[in-house]
């Protein structure tokens, strides 16, 4: 096994230390990770390379969803670090997400040394000799996989693997044995140069949207947030006059907005279509959870689309991974339109009444609007409470509101919340049920370790409701196996971690009260709401669908 070089050493540097140096390079600042045998060269090279943070995760899930928000945020490509076996599978439900969202972010697994590949090492994942086929599973959740198996392939692989999570929007992998690490390679020369950034051009969206003959509704959506791209859009929907929603990840990127699109969204989002010519869509494939509910009005308007991946649905389309540009573009070619009327139509859904224990979903979310400061980032799980938060919360002026809808994990937002408050260095909410804690809460050890100012919403509700709801729904309510047990959080992780500011709360004054002293805590702070498990979120799925007898 090779030595190790003394740490900092440019006479005798790593291939660890050139990954790192090279990230450094690009303006990457953190890796976020779960450290171990396979992979501790990379924490060690980290340690000494000025201005990038390794953060220890609890879980590698959490880890790639700290990437994969960090990426979101807009602040730099993310980074996520893991150990060979486990904690090299343990990436993969946060990478899917990344995959299905196109979210950039760069995978760095650690795997065994390659004299032990098909010779039955401990979590060998060579593909040798019956094992484990780590290029092949991995392959499937990235945009881009390598193993690098000698030290010089690392100078083309690393920045093939950048540009390609940059250019194609996803996650790239590089599966780096553990003595390929420590191999002995010369230093870089030049720093490496940004990525080239794709535009089409955008003369058929121009032409259609001068022809239009009528008024022009845009639907926007996370592409925006990436591309720093909120004042161009700003600027286009004041040349058409365009009425605009937002897909549910994407509440953050428009002011003024009709809604949100989709199952979990508004009824004005229908009539804005339905009224219109052209249905402009910009940084959004529209994927069901978007478009839920409107395949009808978007049929029978010409949809025309921007951004870095066509649409679900049939439309034209102009490839673009840089919207700041493509869309001021567009807004330069078009001549002001006159405002068009907009008639009154119903802004929320309206859930059956409930009278249950604890606090109702909507009540909780005005509570929240109230207190929640301007510039405040909030990120959201699934659930009832997810779909709550979206329907009925405001983003905030100049804040980022997330939502993973890629491929929806539950505890996402765990990690999430602390990716993004590490990129964007003010108060971030986290929106939770007690479900989505239950598989991943224990990050919030990690916002402790870090002193970062992340208050977590836990929503308990004593289920995985949303589950509870479909028993109900299709299953007549005869039986359920998603129900709870009674639990404290707030009391419980009060005690495990001394100094958190943790409380419970069971009624919508003690939610008000609570909610000034944890936004204001010095770093983190936690609320645990009651709640039911069988009130009804906003969820068109649900809000048409007559429960089953239960006979």
């Amino acid at each position: 096994m090779p030595v190790n070089p003394e740490p900092g050493s440019r006479k005798h540097q790593r291939v660890v230390d050139h990954i790192v140096e090279h990230l450094a390079g690009r303006g990457v600042r953190y890796i976020f990770g779960v450290d171990g045998a396979n992979i501790e060269d990379l924490y060690d090279a980290a340690h000494t390379c000025p201005g990038v943070t390794a953060v220890v995760a609890k879980h590698e899930f959490s880890a790639s969803a700290m990437a994969d928000a960090y990426s979101r945020a807009g602040t730099g490509l993310g980074v996520v670090a893991a150990t060979s076996g486990g904690g090299a599978l343990n990436t993969v439900p946060g990478l899917g997400e990344s995959l299905a969202s196109r979210v950039p972010v760069l995978a760095l697994i650690g795997q065994t040394a390659t004299a032990a590949d098909g010779r039955g090492a401990f979590q060998d994942t060579s593909g040798a000799n019956g094992s484990l086929d780590a290029v092949a599973l991995f392959t499937a959740v990235s945009v881009f996989c390598e193993r690098v198996t000698t030290a010089e392939d690392i100078r083309t692989a690393l920045p093939a693997a950048v540009a390609a999570a940059i250019s194609r929007r996803g996650p790239a992998v590089l599966l780096l044995p553990k003595d390929i690490q420590q191999a002995p390679i010369e230093p870089a020369g030049e720093p490496p140069a940004p990525a080239h950034r794709r535009t089409g051009d955008p003369a058929a969206v121009i032409e259609v949207l001068r022809n239009a003959g009528g008024p022009v509704a845009i639907i926007a959506g996370d592409q925006v947030a990436h591309d720093d791209a909120r004042a161009e859009l700003a600027a286009l929907v004041q040349v058409l006059q365009a009425r605009t929603a937002t897909v549910p990840d994407a509440k953050d990127v428009v002011t003024g907005a009709v809604g949100v699109a989709g199952v979990m969204g508004h009824p004005a989002v229908r009539q804005a279509i339905s009224g219109s010519a052209v249905c402009l869509l910009i940084g959004t494939r529209l994927p069901l959870m978007a478009r839920g509910g409107l395949e009808d009005a978007l049929a029978a308007v010409q949809m025309v689309s921007v951004g870095a991946g066509p649409p679900y649905l049939p439309a034209i389309h102009v490839d673009s991974h840089d919207l700041k540009a493509t869309l001021a573009q567009i807004t330069a070619a078009m001549t002001p339109a006159v405002p068009a009327s907009v008639g009154h139509c119903a802004t929320e859904l309206t859930p059956p009444p409930h009278n249950g224990p604890g606090v109702r979903y909507r009540d909780a979310m005005r509570a929240l609007d109230t207190v929640l400061p301007e510039g405040t980032d909030i990120v959201v799980d699934a659930g009832n409470i997810g779909a709550a938060a979206i329907h009925w919360l405001p983003a905030r002026g100049d804040g980022h509101f997330l939502v993973a809808l890629g491929m929806g994990g539950m505890g996402y937002s765990f990690g999430a919340g602390i990716g993004t408050a590490f990129a964007r260095g003010r108060r971030t909410v986290v929106i939770a049920g007690d479900g989505s804690f239950y598989m991943h809460g224990m990050e919030i050890h990690t916002a402790i370790q870090h002193r970062l100012p992340v208050t977590f919403l836990l929503f308990d509700n004593h289920a995985h409701a949303m589950c509870v709801t479909r028993e109900q729904m299709f299953y007549g309510g005869r039986y359920s196996f998603n129900r709870f047990g009674p639990s404290r959080l707030g009391a419980g992780l009060a005690a495990m971690f001394p100094g958190l500011p943790a409380v419970d709360v069971t009624d919508l004054a003690g939610l008000a009260a609570a909610l000034p002293e944890a936004l204001a805590a010095d770093g983190p702070s936690v609320i645990s709401v009651e709640c039911s498990s069988d009130e009804i979120p906003p969820f068109t799925a649900f809000l048409a669908t007559e429960p089953k007898d239960k006979s």
